[in-house]
């Protein structure tokens, strides 16, 4: 395994055991916030991975990238705004995931602005280095990539993902139901999306997920990469 391969996987392992349980406090601490006390009675409001880990989900992120934790139980009628206090609890995972990426960018252009940092990719290319300025840029961009699929994923607007609870604020009772009597077909379907999404079979140009993926990326990089380009100009 080479040193790229390595730190993707590291990656997704610091993901798995960090941030996607920072993902599911983030749901069960907004449900709390909105008055639902479920997911703190069942112990889900805390960072402790193993609280929050699904086997099937983790394996996906290991092995793609994409996947999900157990899901934070709520009960909206707990909620003093049952519609929007879901979506916005549904909203809060992948906010923490976008904040997590910004993050490791933050620390990815922090090492940037030093000596070493803006010399790590050379000596690696021209010489074969490996800097531990090196290790830390590549890790903290694999991270950035993780956190961006992780939000982007769920934000797909189909059940059990938490784009289907943001979609329904803005939808109405019959949407709902449609999406409920057709439940079964749309695990199914979703189930053979990630086996397509697993195995590349959609060409990259025409795959939205991940062109969205990239833009997002994009984003936050271009705005933290600002600040080594301000220290050195």
């Amino acid at each position: 395994m080479d040193i790229n391969n390595f730190f993707k996987l590291f990656a997704r392992v610091l993901t798995l055991l960090l941030v996607l349980p920072l993902h599911e406090a983030a749901h069960a601490y907004v449900a709390h916030r909105m008055g639902d006390d479920t997911a703190k009675h069942q112990g889900r409001l805390t960072i402790h991975p193993f609280a929050h880990l699904d086997v099937v989900g983790s394996i996906l992120i290991i092995l793609t990238g994409f996947g999900w934790a157990k899901p934070v139980p709520v009960n909206p009628s707990r909620m003093k705004k049952p519609r929007s206090g879901m979506a916005f609890t549904a909203l809060a995972g992948p906010v923490s995931n976008i904040l997590a990426a910004f993050a490791a960018g933050l620390i990815n252009a922090g090492v940037k602005c030093t000596e070493s940092g803006r010399t790590a990719a050379f000596e690696y290319i021209v010489n074969g280095k490996v800097t531990m300025a090196y290790c830390v840029l590549l890790l903290t961009e694999f991270i950035m990539s993780v956190n961006v699929g992780l939000a982007v994923f769920n934000m797909i607007p189909i059940p059990p993902l938490d784009g289907f609870n943001v979609m329904r604020y803005f939808t109405g009772p019959k949407v709902d139901k449609w999406f409920y009597e057709h439940y079964q077909e749309i695990q199914m379907g979703f189930f053979a999306f990630l086996i397509i999404l697993n195995f590349n079979i959609i060409p990259a140009r025409y795959n939205l997920l991940y062109i969205i993926d990239n833009k997002v990326f994009d984003l936050i990089w271009n705005l933290v990469m600002k600040i080594p380009e301000h220290r050195w100009s």
